[in-house]
């Protein structure tokens, strides 16, 4: 990781790191930062910590500087005092780094929490040159807990590096979106191609539609990767507020299915911008991307040799995936017996044509009367719908048949409740009789990705 930053720094010492509304970070300055910072973790004396923190340049000089020590860290997500404490021993931390006054105040017993936001700014003395990096150089990402709580995913920085060992750093300026938090896998992606490549991390807090397009407006973005969800929900906030949308030269999504509908919508809006997929996990990293505006991945992938770092194939309906970037195992379990073996990705899939076009997940499959329904076909149907901002399609225990289909759904700014129950009904019609929803609940936000997703609009009182 400091090998990506101090590269950059040859390159241009003047070079934007980090940009937000309140700070400038020049890749010299990380470079110092993450030295200053390694000062601190040598004297820490930790193998393992967590840090609970949402200061982008923090966490880059924090990764970089452990990366290099081969101490692990874990960043936790945004949580309440009490969530933190509960990931502090389902992860088995004894070390917290946090300036959160109420973690702090709320820390259990035999949870060390060390304030280290002035970590960055020690003195001349206490500074050295981070050493060469040891063998192993361990990580800890948070799955999402969308399925339950949140595993801890173990990689080596070795690993990771490897999938940006061909970007080069860039001759002209990149201003990338860091729209996902970089306690999550795909904000790690993001921050190791920005970096890799010599390009700016444009880190506005909350990461947040609101502030994500806001930060578009005002801090000259030009690259943008973010969930189908987030993008949504921006192109609702822009529309709501009526304002301009600046020029964009790339766009990318991932960490959900795409739906069909919202490419289109982002060409229109962002017309000069080129649009990428991408499909990825904690587990195995970035596996394939595509970038001819159609839904799906190119069965090409399924085409790879045996020396590419991320191969596919689909057996029984589920795709499965050999990494050479990807975990080593979990937390708490028996390491992986072949980390470059083959696995399977839980995600259902279908070849249509020259696409593979997902299905969902195999956990969330719904058994209707002995009738399997995919969720994500019917979610894409309801999203299409005019006046639908989000939909989450799931399902309800039912006595006479095992589950009916049920829907919640956030209206779009201005959308007429009744009318809008009326077009979901019609736009499922023809749908066999156990994929139609039984039940369509309108509701002012909905968890998507481990994260709540709130409403472009007021609140406004759900009902059945």
């Amino acid at each position: 990781m400091i090998e990506l930053l101090r590269r950059a720094a040859e390159a241009d010492p003047a070079r934007l790191a980090v940009l937000t509304h309140d700070e400038a970070v020049t890749y010299a300055e990380l470079v110092a930062r993450a030295e200053a910072t390694g000062a601190h973790l040598r004297e820490l004396g930790a193998t393992r910590v967590a840090t609970f923190d949402g200061d982008a340049a923090r966490i880059i000089a924090l990764l970089a500087a452990a990366s290099s020590l081969g101490v692990e860290v874990c960043q936790y997500p945004p949580a309440e005092p009490g969530a933190v404490a509960d990931l502090a021993a389902r992860m088995e931390h004894e070390v917290l780094l946090s300036g959160d006054r109420e973690v702090r105040a709320s820390a259990p017993e035999g949870l060390r929490v060390v304030d280290h936001t002035g970590w960055t700014s020690s003195t001349t003395e206490r500074e050295a040159a981070l050493p060469e990096p040891p063998t192993a150089r361990p990580h800890l990402v948070l799955t999402t807990g969308t399925t339950g709580a949140p595993r801890g995913v173990r990689h080596d920085w070795s690993r990771l590096v490897r999938s940006v060992r061909r970007v080069q750093v860039v001759g002209d300026e990149q201003r990338w979106l860091l729209a996902y938090g970089l306690h999550q896998f795909a904000g790690l992606q993001i921050l190791l191609h920005t970096m890799a490549s010599g390009a700016t991390l444009v880190a506005p807090i909350p990461r947040a539609p609101r502030e994500g397009l806001r930060a578009l407006r005002e801090l000259g973005v030009t690259h943008a990767s973010a969930t189908p969800t987030y993008w949504r929900f921006l192109l609702a906030e822009a529309a709501n507020d009526g304002g301009v949308l600046p020029s964009l030269r790339q766009i990318t999504l991932g960490g959900e299915a795409i739906p069909g509908p919202l490419l289109g919508h982002l060409t229109r809006a962002f017309p000069d911008a080129n649009i990428s997929q991408v499909y990825a996990a904690s587990e195995f990293g970035s596996s394939g991307s595509v970038k001819d505006g159609r839904a799906g991945l190119s069965t090409e992938v399924l085409e790879r040799g045996e020396d590419a770092d991320i191969a596919m194939r689909i057996v029984d309906g589920e795709l499965w995936v050999r990494s050479r970037v990807g975990m080593l195992g979990y937390h708490g379990e028996p390491p992986v017996e072949d980390p470059d073996g083959w696995r399977a990705t839980g995600d259902l899939v279908e070849v249509v044509g020259d696409r593979i076009q997902f299905r969902g997940r195999s956990s969330e499959v719904i058994n209707v009367g002995g009738v399997k329904v995919h969720p994500l076909p019917v979610e894409e149907r309801i999203s299409a719908v005019e006046g639908v901002a989000l939909a989450r399609v799931w399902g309800r225990p039912n006595a006479l048949t095992g589950a009916i289909v049920a829907v919640d759904v956030v209206l779009a700014p201005g959308a007429d409740k009744d009318r809008v129950r009326a077009d979901i009904t019609e736009a499922c019609a023809d749908l066999v009789a156990a994929s139609r929803p039984r039940s369509v609940r309108f509701v002012d936000d909905l968890p998507t990705k481990g994260a709540k997703i709130l409403r472009a609009t007021p609140q406004q009182e759900g009902s059945r």
